[in-house]
């Protein structure tokens, strides 16, 4: 397998991740989870022990901020093969960590990883002994043939909402799958926007939401002030918020800036229900998961992108209980601002977003800064091309792979001879060597 699996924020990707995992454990083999950051790792974590535990699978995590002591331990358990669920960070990718029979690879949001990372994780084995077989063949029958140098399964998520056009070109070794429902009792996000003249009306709406028994995420652009602009900054912000505007209520902050442990405290404490109201950046873009969570006032939403803008109002809504995401604008918004903010208002389908994420930022800034390997096409039109690229893609998987197929390889290799010369003369594209 190698396969994308994209779906929108809530709709369910973890379990089934969790369920390929349960199919590679119980032919023999070890699955590896990757996330982004520590807080997803643990998220994910504790959400496989709670599932999987009692069912007696034994599941590890690997994070760069495990004391010396522990990570060698876990890294031997992984290489003997008593673990058989690992997840972890960027640390799977550390040289001292062995698998002993991996299966499966599963890579969450895969926007933030680059292709060589996922490549480096596929490739990790340790050594092919008779122990180590002994250890994990627990089904014997039916399982792959198991030879070191074979290459395990694969599967990306993204609950970054992909074009299907820009899907095609980006991931065109991959196959993919959407999710694209949420799961029964999920109630729509209310989206208002609104400007900070207006703030005591929203905070007064915040301060409801808590009596009523919820939390309140409040996301600023920046994290300290400084002279080259005029955004209120998370740190500022944090100061008036606890100490004036909501000083009779627990209030946290959370930005890139603080250590690790710091950051893990002040989630856990959130996710507990300590805290009424966090006070953070961008950093909870990304997975974090708080049912209880019903608001997210987003200050100066006129400077987030439209994907990111979705992201964030991904942590609310997770629940059965009614959210809203408040959208505050200061100054004056550009013509494209307006655009994302209308979307964000107008509806809370992820990928209509992304598509209208692509017409405005173009495919070579679709994740926010230009990354290499992005398609820059002189002729097709992401947009416009959609079906043509599709058409093309299964008649190429048909070409290559079909067992049927009486297209050998020679013939392919005069048909794309003759494709080039075609277009060096009509278009002078390529050049014919």
């Amino acid at each position: 397998m190698r396969r994308l699996l994209q779906g929108d924020v809530g709709s369910g990707k973890t379990i089934v991740s969790f369920q390929a995992a349960i199919i590679a454990i119980e032919n023999g083999y070890q699955v590896a989870l990757m996330a982004p950051t520590e807080i997803l790792a643990q998220q994910h974590y504790f959400s496989a022990r709670r599932i999987l535990e009692n069912a007696g699978y034994r599941i590890v995590m690997l994070t760069g901020s495990l004391e010396a002591d522990r990570k060698r331990e876990v890294r031997r358990h992984i290489s003997q093969g008593n673990a058989q669920l690992v997840i972890g960070t960027h640390a799977l990718l550390e040289e001292k960590v062995e698998f002993a029979k991996p299966g499966l690879v599963i890579v969450d949001e895969q926007h933030r990883f680059g292709v060589l990372q996922r490549l480096k994780l596929m490739k990790k084995s340790g050594d092919d002994s008779e122990a180590s077989r002994a250890s994990l063949d627990r089904t014997g029958e039916g399982a792959r043939p198991h030879t070191s140098s074979a290459e395990p399964d694969v599967l990306v998520m993204t609950a970054t909402p992909i074009p299907r056009t820009l899907a095609l070109t980006l991931y065109g070794d991959l196959d993919i799958s959407v999710l694209d429902e949420l799961p029964p009792g999920r109630t729509p996000i209310v989206t208002r926007r609104i400007t900070d003249e207006r703030s005591p009306e929203v905070w007064e709406f915040v301060r409801k939401q808590v009596a009523a028994g919820h939390q309140v995420y409040v996301v600023y652009p920046v994290i300290a002030e400084s002279e080259e602009n005029e955004l209120k900054a998370a740190v500022k912000m944090y100061r008036e918020l606890s100490g004036k505007i909501f000083a009779e209520l627990k209030v946290g902050l959370l930005h890139g800036r603080l250590d690790a442990d710091l950051k893990d405290q002040v989630m856990r404490r959130f996710q507990n229900g300590e805290l009424q109201i966090l006070v953070a950046t961008t950093v909870i873009e990304v997975g974090v998961d708080v049912p209880n969570a019903t608001v997210m006032v987003i200050e100066h939403a006129e400077r987030f992108g439209l994907a990111q803008l979705h992201q964030l109002r991904g942590r609310i809504g997770r629940g059965a209980a009614k959210s809203f995401c408040i959208l505050m604008t200061g100054g004056k918004v550009t013509e494209e601002g307006e655009r994302r903010l209308d979307a964000m208002v107008r509806t809370n389908d992820g990928f209509e977003i992304a598509e209208l994420d692509l017409e405005l930022r173009g495919p070579g800034e679709f994740f926010g800064t230009r990354q290499a390997g992005m398609p820059n096409f002189r002729v097709a039109n992401l947009i416009r091309d959609r079906q043509l690229l599709e058409l093309a893609k299964r008649e190429a998987a048909a070409v290559m792979e079909g067992p049927n197929s009486e297209v050998t390889q020679v013939e392919i290799s005069r048909a794309l001879v003759a494709l080039r010369m075609r277009w060096q003369r009509t278009y002078g594209l390529v050049e014919v060597g």
